[in-house]
């Protein structure tokens, strides 16, 4: 960054104040969930590259007991998460307490299902007074209808939603570092669909 007067905006995320928040991604749930495996996909590629960038990372399981837990491939990146039984995330008080007191004031979340529990955590999360950005294509639900008004209900309530490259280069804010050319091999990874 230079010293004019020009500066970076309150409205983009940056690696020191913003947590990666990664919903129920549970083993009994995902498969249930249309293109879930793009969507696992770029839960990875945000997590691979919130570790690069050191952004902080947390997540939550629902009712794993009912549920399962979190999905083997997300589980080891992301380590321990809170069980709950309320759909929003916001009854994780401690886990979210821990990472308004490290600075962040800006959370993306992502997961599953984005009508239940993303939804709710994120309209909660707002009304808390955090800022909100929804990675639109690293959520999902079981019906592709539910999926899109939950993004648009999120987005007048006030969420940003996003993607997860924009998120992914919105982070890195710059090219010619090392953490860059991690971040440029993790984006050219080809996605589960590609031939």
């Amino acid at each position: 960054m230079s010293n004019s007067r020009w500066s970076r905006s309150p409205y983009a995320m940056s690696t020191h104040d913003t947590a990666l928040l990664v919903v129920d991604v549970q083993e009994k749930l995902i498969g249930l969930v249309g293109g879930h495996q793009r969507i696992v996909w770029n839960l990875s590629r945000l997590i691979d590259a919130a570790r690069i960038l050191d952004v902080r990372v947390t997540g939550s399981e629902q009712y794993p007991q009912g549920l399962g837990p979190t999905i083997r491939e997300l589980a080891d990146r992301i380590g321990d998460v809170p069980a709950k039984v309320s759909f929003s995330c916001i009854v994780c008080d401690q886990l979210l307490e821990s990472l308004v007191a490290e600075g962040v004031s800006k959370l993306l979340v992502a997961g599953i299902e984005t009508h239940v529990c993303v939804q709710q955590t994120v309209l909660d999360l707002l009304a808390s007074g955090l800022a909100v950005f929804v990675a639109a294509d690293a959520t999902g639900s079981r019906c592709e209808r539910d999926h899109e008004i939950a993004l648009r209900r999120m987005d007048s309530a006030g969420a940003t939603i996003t993607t997860t490259e924009a998120a992914i280069f919105e982070w890195c804010q710059v090219a010619g570092t090392p953490q860059f050319k991690q971040i440029s091999q993790l984006i050219r990874q080809p996605g589960p669909d590609a031939s």
